[in-house]
């Protein structure tokens, strides 16, 4: 918005800035669609059909381009951001399910849960580089800042896995508790972060040591204990909070990095799932599996603020920086 204020000295224009707008894309995994949200007037602006059982939703091409992994159709699909027309289609082994591109922008990691292996692929070319064994069903995908180092969770060998990028090979495997889902570099590469769905905590392990550092776990008054389920963790640019789904507990834990205790905890919508901050790090937008919806955190007061409904069963989400 731009107001204009006359003054006796003469004209000045001034310039009131609002909060930046973003597009948030949500994937709806029994729909078989992406919702299109407007972060600035919290609607839905547009729905697309994708294929069979939407998950790891990501943007590539800085930001141009909007990649879906389609797990029962064995393939991850491209489509264009902003128009949201379809692009191309990506190999992927059986069952993608998580995803992550290196910070280059090329080449895309792919967890293939039904093949314990990790599908290394060339998105500019469309062509599977290499094939890496891992764990039985692998889900969580994280890298490095630098993209030197990529870590994939199995959740029943209940392992991490470290993979050097530029040889493609395990250089270590980190023990964590029950069913890992997700792993999270700090902003400054020094730790991953790595949610057990069934073990009820976070482990934090030394990226370069690869020693578990600590183990964050969680205490919700009122709420059963195996309804926590540490699923999707977010971290802060600044590295100073980290935020936790915790699935059927339908809260987002807030942790201090440095003391790993959380601070509190924000009741959202059912079943949550994943996380995504806009750019600017002041929203974050949580996917309610159950509840059919995403609520939005306002990250600097801490506190939700609203709820959009979506499709069925959302499960991944991206913000766009448009």
């Amino acid at each position: 918005m731009r107001l204009k204020y006359l003054l006796s000295t003469g004209l000045l224009l001034l310039s009131v800035a609002g909060a930046d707008a973003y597009t948030v894309f949500v994937s709806n995994e029994k729909d078989n669609t992406v919702s299109v949200i407007d972060s600035e007037t919290l609607t839905v602006t547009q729905t697309i059909k994708v294929g069979q059982r939407p998950r790891g939703i990501a943007l590539a091409r800085n930001g141009a381009w909007l990649l879906v992994c389609a797990s029962d159709d064995n393939i991850v699909q491209v489509f264009d951001a902003k128009t949201l027309e379809f692009v191309k289609t990506l190999p992927s082994g059986p069952d993608p399910e998580l995803f992550v591109l290196h910070p280059k922008g090329n080449p895309l990691y792919i967890a293939n849960e039904d093949d314990n292996i990790v599908t290394v692929v060339d998105i500019e070319k469309g062509t599977v580089v290499t094939e890496i064994p891992v764990g039985v069903e692998p889900e969580g995908m994280g890298i490095s800042p630098d993209g030197s180092v990529l870590v994939n969770t199995s959740e029943t060998t209940n392992m991490a896995h470290f993979i050097d990028t530029a040889s493609n090979k395990t250089i270590d495997n980190v023990l964590v508790d029950a069913r890992p889902r997700y792993a999270e570099f700090t902003p400054d590469g020094a730790q991953v972060w790595v949610s057990s769905e069934i073990g009820g905590t976070v482990s934090v392990i030394d990226a370069k040591t690869r020693k578990v550092l600590g183990k964050v776990s969680f205490q919700i008054p009122g709420v059963n204990a195996d309804a926590i389920q540490p699923v999707g963790v977010r971290i802060a640019r600044d590295g100073k909070k980290a935020f936790v789904a915790l699935g059927p507990a339908n809260r987002v834990a807030v942790v201090d990095v440095a003391s790993r205790k959380v601070e509190r905890y924000l009741l959202v919508g059912q079943r949550v799932w994943q996380l995504d901050f806009t750019p600017d790090g002041k929203q974050l937008f949580t996917t309610n599996g159950t509840s059919n919806d995403v609520s939005i955190i306002d990250v600097e007061k801490l506190r939700v603020t609203k709820s959009v409904k979506v499709g069925r069963y959302p499960w991944g989400v991206v913000v766009a920086p448009f």
